[in-house]
This record gives structure tokens, sequence and C-alpha cells, in this order.
């Protein structure tokens, strides 16, 4: 019965060495095979922010399965220290060449405006205020522009004309980033810089100086050009007794540009004097002629 229980022992203490043998080399095989299927590439240790420049301690290298890699990653820390992000950059994300500014660029906003564009900023907070304070850098805007005028001009008195379409922002008084809660204190914000061509600054700058400039928020994808004509108070109609004249056209309590309304066929006559030097004569108007026309 000893030797039997010798045997035993002895057969299960090769049996376990074998198997230990073998897993050691399962083990070290596989690590060869990934060690030849992957890549080193340039990643965030940190969040990195929009208009920040990357230090050693920002970003490190981590081997990367070769399937995987997409063209234009770094793949030398040579290659992305010194250098400010263009957008922001989130910790363990790969670092693209594209998402970096030229090497010898300077902090801050400079470095985000592309060859052959301009940074125009808008002051005063009504820029912001008119969408509750969502307009956040990176979004895309319409910029409009409202003109006072004179009662009896053109427009009736004043208009509104779309200036700019899809039009990035750039920053928001001094933030580069949108903040955590995607939201700013619309009674804070006094100043959005946005990126336009240089002749769109000059737009810009003229509608600023001649009236007052506002802020339309729009989709990101959406970079169609929309056909709009410019909103003036001579096409906005108020029925008699200040009630609508159509509900099915109307918003905000007057009519859209376009729409007359419905004429009223039991108005009276009205009767107005005339006075010229010593002549004096009534005349009668029909007011029904008057909304017609």
């Amino acid at each position: 019965m000893k030797t039997r229980a010798m045997v035993v022992i002895v057969l299960a203490a090769v049996c376990g060495l074998s198997a230990a043998w073998g897993m050691s080399q399962i083990r070290g095989s596989t690590k060869f095979v990934k060690a030849e299927n992957t890549v080193p590439v340039v990643v965030a240790s940190a969040p990195v922010q929009r208009g920040t420049m990357i230090t050693e301690d920002d970003i490190e290298i981590k081997q990367w399965p070769k399937e995987a890699l997409c063209d234009g990653v770094l793949q030398s820390t040579d290659l992305a220290v010194k250098r400010v992000a263009m957008v922001p950059i989130v910790a363990g994300e790969p670092v693209f060449d594209k998402k970096l500014a030229a090497k010898g660029s300077a902090r801050g906003l400079a470095s985000l405006i592309p060859h052959g564009m301009r940074a125009y900023t808008i002051q005063a907070s009504s820029v912001a205020s008119n969408v509750g304070g969502f307009v956040l850098p990176g979004n895309k805007v319409d910029i409009l522009l409202t003109l006072k005028g004179m009662s009896g001009d053109q427009t009736g008195g004043g208009s509104t004309v779309t200036l700019l379409q899809a039009v990035e922002v750039l920053a928001v008084d001094q933030q580069l980033d949108a903040p955590a809660e995607n939201k700013v204190d619309p009674r804070q914000t006094q100043t959005v810089t946005l990126l336009v061509t240089p002749e769109q600054a000059a737009v810009l700058d003229l509608g600023q100086s001649s009236g007052v400039l506002t802020l339309s928020l729009r989709n990101p994808e959406d970079l169609n050009e929309a056909s709009t004509r410019p909103a003036m108070l001579r096409d906005f109609r108020f029925k008699r007794k200040g009630e609508i004249a159509s509900s099915a056209t109307t918003a905000g309590g007057v009519l859209l540009p376009g729409d007359d309304g419905p004429v009223e066929e039991n108005l009276p006559a009205v009767k107005i004097l005339t006075i010229r030097g010593d002549d004096r004569r009534e005349v009668e108007v029909d007011p029904r002629q008057q909304q017609r026309d």
C-alpha cells in the first residue's frame, strides 16, 4: 500500500510540473504574438484642455494593436511635446497630429486659428443671453443683425437680417473649452469670439457698429446654408382691437411677412375733413379698401 501511494504521489507531481511547464510555454508564445502585432502610440496620460501646450507629463507611450491603428496617430513623444492642443483630449485617447497646432505656435487662442482665418470678438452680453447661455466654444451659430429705422422708411421702423451662417465659436469670454455643465451664465457673458474669414470679419465689424448682433444656435452637423430674407416691421399687420387677423399664420401676436389677414366687410365709412386755405371739404374713406391696399 505504501508503494502504491508513493507511485500516485510521484505521478501527480509529474503531471503538475508538466502542466505548469506547458502553461509557461503558452504564455510566452502569447506575449511574443502580442508584441509582434502591436506598435507604440502616443496617448494622453491626463486630460488636455484646448489651447494648452502639451508637456511630457501629459502623454505616454502605449502598445496599440496594428489593426486598430488610425492614420495620423503620433508614435513618438517628441512629435507631441511643446505643441498646442487644438481640441480637448481625454486621458487614454491616442494623440493625432491634426489635433495639435504646429510647433512654435504660441499657446492660447492664436494657435487655434487656421491659416487664412481670423478671430473676431463680438462685444456685449446680449449675443449669448438670447439662447439662454447655451452658446459654448465649438458650437456653430448664425449671426443676426438688427437695425432700427424710422417709422416711415421702407422697413417700417426696423429690420433683422441674417449676416452669417454656420460660424464656429472659438471662445466665450476667456473660456476656450466648454464647462463641465455645458452651460455658461448669460448674465456674466460679455464677449463671444468667432472664427471667420477676413471678409466676414469686416461684415461683423460694420454690423456691430451699426446695430445689434445676436446669435442663433444651430445643430453642429447642419452646415447647409438656409435661404433667409430680412424681417421688417412693415411686413407686420395688426387686426383692429388688437386681435390677431389669422391665428394660423401668426407668431408672437403679429402676422408673419406676406400675410394680410381677412378683410372686415361691415366697417362704416370714415369721413375726413380736409382744409386747404379757405376751402374745407369732407372726404369719405372706405376702410375695406384701405385694408385691401
